[in-house]
């Protein structure tokens, strides 16, 4: 081990935790990973899920440190949105450029897999090893079965907290003074469902594609998994006309899933028995500032910014936080005081940023996707961005398959929808939306 070598505790054996703990163990440093719950290759994973979208900063994350290839394996390409509109036809949308897409992943089979490479690189997993308190100032964790037990004290060099939306480490953070925290739950929860393979092991719906049933208020996704099931996660409000808390038997459930999705009928039996047997979750977006406590602790993914599903970012934005703090180490060498400045304050803002484009397009996927008007908007930004790659790169491109931050992303995207506003207002734009009017009012606006 060289001299800058740490002996590092990371608390929480997640996606974070387990990528963060490779990036470390390659470094040179000595890392043991704590987590509450037993080791996820012991069981069956539980309905409580959204398949991951790895997009562009996921796998820049993964490359850095060799196990892209790895994961590929585990993954299916998805290059379009599958529209399934009620009293239409199916259709798609393509996501970006020729060979662009966003990939889908089992969170429990890519869990697995990571935590197996990370023991391949000498990190100790401590599972069922539930964290109580933290010692801040001088990096103790203190773990024990309950609150009330005997607990063990363990000494480290440094703590990084990757415990998710409702972590431990940040919780005693917290209680510092000047320590901003917010959180804030939508009224929509979600809830896990399944569509398994055809009997020959083939995918009921098209494979390489994310599919939504919008309906409003509501909706309905699906996502491929390598043994040709899908899974299928339904938002739905917990209150309301339509509602968790308005389907309560097995009966009502039928109903809706006839009256709603028609198309998804096959999968009926399975579809219901998911509804009672999975929990409904709820979803929430948390802010908190600072990231960092001296030289000593620091917040990754979750526990430093959870955010709602819907730009597929949230591990993005989590693997993401581990290649730049990756970068800043190299560059500082053993100033950890100055590595963890620098990294919350890089990534605070992209963090607030992803955020908000993670809730606004909650409401573009739920209830514009199926909308004529935002549906020609996108074409004509389609159109034009093919045609002036340079000035238009549309907002979720450069999100998903760019790595350029999530705050410049946010800023342009307000900039380009201000555009696209006067350009929706102009008399028969569904004429001439190719024309060569609208193209050179597109231009002069972006002067």
């Amino acid at each position: 081990m060289s001299e800058n070598s740490k002996n590092i505790a990371i608390v929480g054996s997640g996606l974070v935790g387990s990528l963060l703990s490779i990036y470390l163990q390659k470094l040179g440093h000595s890392v043991t990973v704590f987590d509450r719950r037993p080791d996820i290759r012991t069981i069956e994973f539980s309905g409580r899920s959204i398949n991951l979208a790895m997009s562009n900063r996921g796998w820049k994350s993964l490359k850095e440190v060799g196990i892209e290839e790895e994961v590929k394996k585990l993954a299916i390409p998805l290059d379009k949105r599958a529209m399934h509109v009620n009293g239409k036809p199916m259709y798609f949308q393509k996501y970006g450029k020729e060979g662009e897409a966003i990939w889908s992943i089992s969170r429990g089979v890519l869990n697995r897999r990571m935590i197996d490479l990370a023991e391949a690189e000498g990190a100790v997993f401590r599972f069922n090893e539930k964290v109580w308190d933290v010692n801040l100032p001088d990096a103790k964790i203190y773990t024990g079965e309950s609150e009330k037990s005997e607990w063990k004290e363990y000494k480290y060099d440094l703590i990084f907290g990757c415990d998710g939306a409702f972590s431990r480490v940040r919780h005693k953070m917290q209680r510092r003074s000047r320590f901003n925290y917010s959180q804030n739950f939508i009224n929509v929860g979600y809830k896990e469902l399944t569509i398994p393979a055809n009997d020959d092991g083939s995918h009921k719906l098209d494979k390489n594609s994310f599919h939504i049933w919008p309906r409003g208020s509501f909706m309905l996704i699906a996502m491929p998994n390598l043994d040709g099931s899908f899974t299928c996660t339904l938002f739905l409000p917990f209150e309301g006309e339509v509602s968790f808390e308005n389907i309560t038997s097995e009966k009502e459930a039928k109903v809706f899933f006839t009256t709603y999705f028609p198309n998804v009928m096959q999968d009926i039996e399975n579809l219901t028995k998911d509804f009672f047997k999975n929990p409904t979750s709820a979803m929430v977006t948390m802010k908190c500032y600072p990231w960092t406590y001296w030289d000593k602790v620091a917040l990754v993914g979750d526990s430093a910014h959870a955010i709602v599903p819907f730009y597929g970012q949230g591990m993005n934005a989590g693997f993401e936080d581990i290649y730049v703090l990756n970068r800043l180490i190299k560059k500082h060498k053993d100033k950890w005081d100055i590595i963890f400045k620098e990294y919350q304050e890089q990534r605070k803002p992209n963090a607030d940023a992803i955020a908000e484009l993670s809730y606004r397009n909650f409401i573009e996927m739920s209830s514009k996707t199926a909308d004529p008007k935002f549906l020609l908007q996108k074409k004509i930004e389609k159109h034009f961005s093919k045609k002036y790659p340079e000035k238009w790169i549309p907002v979720y491109s450069r999100v998903t398959f760019s790595d350029s931050p999530y705050s410049e992303a946010l800023a342009i995207g307000d900039e380009q929808e201000k555009i696209m506003k006067d350009i929706m207002e102009m008399s028969e734009i569904e004429k001439k939306w190719d024309s060569l009017e609208v193209e050179n009012s597109i231009l002069k606006a972006l002067k």
